[in-house]
């Protein structure tokens, strides 16, 4: 059996509720597909919120690594194609804001995810949830980890599949905010489990197929 490491956030900002936590608590410990899924939860925090995702993966050295976050001005979900080296956003939960601040100083200006983004995007549409492909993680805390990992990953030469998704808002936050446009919690639940199931054995052991994961 492989370990899939699962993350998601806390709420932050104006946000009271996060779907992506909540998919995280509901399929942590699960099997799902070939994975069995270990699911932990950030705090978004500029300064810690890498450093604990990099602390389980070295302790579970898993073989796959799927980060989720809300995207709250979407109304799919979007698998994110890149993330870029930089800190560039509001305040965290602990107040701090940065601009313009290098994730890590020695790294490219960029990863490509390596899950299969237009794959999941395909079954995702195929399976009546909508999705699509994001060319932008933005520059807060998704992002920051995102390009922690895959720059991890890289360095240490784990060929692995990772990458971020944005889940839109759920039910909770578009009852107070007529702005959003919000899902049932279940429903992004169950597209998050339809992704995972789709990861097969050959994805992390076939070299043609993780070299296509790069242009995806």
């Amino acid at each position: 059996m492989k370990t899939l490491l699962l993350t998601g956030f806390e709420p932050f900002l104006e946000h009271p509720f996060n779907p992506a936590e909540y998919i995280v608590r509901q399929l942590n410990g699960k099997q799902i597909g070939f994975y069995q899924i270990a699911g932990k939860v950030l705090p978004v925090d500029y300064r810690r919120s890498a450093l604990e995702l990099l602390g389980h993966y070295e302790t579970l050295q898993p073989d796959a690594v799927m980060m989720l976050g809300l995207a709250a001005g979407r109304n799919r979900i979007t698998p994110e194609r890149i993330a870029i080296n930089i800190n560039d956003g509001p305040n965290d939960n602990s107040g701090e804001e940065m601009t313009d601040v290098p994730i890590a100083s020695e790294g490219p200006a960029a990863y490509f995810s390596t899950l299969p983004v237009r794959k999941f995007v395909n079954l995702l549409n195929k399976r009546g949830f909508p999705a699509e492909l994001s060319n932008t993680a933005g520059a807060y805390l998704c992002n920051n980890v995102m390009y922690s990992m895959l720059h991890h990953i890289n360095k240490v030469k784990h060929r692995i599949p990772a990458g971020f998704i944005h889940v839109p808002p759920s039910n909770e936050l578009a009852v107070n905010d007529r702005r959003l446009s919000g899902w049932p919690k279940e429903t992004l639940q169950n597209s998050i489990e339809i992704l995972i199931e789709s990861l097969d054995q050959k994805i992390a052991g076939d070299e043609r197929t993780w070299k296509s994961y790069t242009t995806d």
